[in-house]
C-alpha cells in the first residue's frame, strides 16, 4: 500500500511529509535537553532518533495520518514537528484506541507563533479528512502545549503516570465551537 503525504501550507510554513534528507535535523533537535524536557528524561541519542523517524514515515503508510516535518517557508531545515499517531501506551481504553496528536518545535523557534499556526493546520486536515476524537498527553508542566492543547478544543480527560511521571491526559471530541 502506498499513501501520498499531504503538503499544507500556512501563511508562514509548509508542512510535509518527513524526507531522508531532514534526519540530520530531526535527530539534532530530539538531542536538545530543552526538547525532550517535558516528554523524556534524556536527549535522545541518534539510535532512538532513527527509530522514531522510520515510525513517523511508517505511520503515514498504515493509518493514513502521521506526523508532517515543519519547515519555515524557504528554509530547509525543519523547525520541528506536528501530527498525529498511535502510540498504544497502555494508558487505558480511553486514551489508546483514539489518535494522539503531538508537537515539537526547534527552542529557538518558540515564541513567534509557530507552534499554533503548525498545530491549527494539522488538526484542520485531520477535521477534513480522518475526523473524530484525538487525544494527547502533556506534562503538568509544559504550560505552552497546554495553552496550545486549550486553544484546539482539548479538555481534560484525566491525570496519569507514564514512564513513572505524571502526565495529563486530554481529548478532543471535534473542533472547538
Amino acid at each position: 500500500m502506498s499513501r501520498t503525504i499531504p503538503t499544507i501550507n500556512t501563511q508562514r510554513l509548509t508542512l510535509r511529509g518527513m524526507r531522508a534528507e531532514d534526519f540530520r535535523r530531526f535527530a539534532e533537535i530530539w538531542s536538545m535537553p530543552e526538547v525532550v524536557e517535558y516528554i523524556d528524561a534524556e536527549p535522545w541519542p541518534r539510535s532512538k532518533a532513527w527509530a522514531a523517524f522510520l515510525r513517523h514515515a511508517g505511520h503515514w503508510q498504515i493509518t493514513g495520518f502521521g506526523q508532517w516535518a515543519i519547515h519555515r517557508h524557504r528554509e530547509a531545515e525543519m523547525s520541528g514537528q506536528v501530527g498525529f499517531f498511535y502510540a498504544k501506551r497502555d494508558l487505558g481504553e480511553d486514551f489508546d484506541d483514539f489518535p494522539e496528536a503531538g508537537w515539537v518545535l526547534a527552542p529557538e523557534e518558540h515564541g513567534k507563533g509557530y507552534g499554533i499556526e503548525a498545530v491549527k493546520a494539522a488538526h484542520d486536515w485531520f477535521d477534513r479528512v480522518v475526523t473524530g476524537r484525538l487525544v494527547c498527553m502533556i506534562a503538568p508542566e509544559n504550560e505552552r502545549s497546554l495553552t496550545i492543547a486549550g486553544k484546539m478544543g482539548y479538555v481534560a480527560l484525566r491525570d496519569a503516570v507514564h514512564d513513572g511521571d505524571p502526565v495529563k491526559l486530554l481529548a478532543r471530541k471535534g473542533p472547538p465551537q
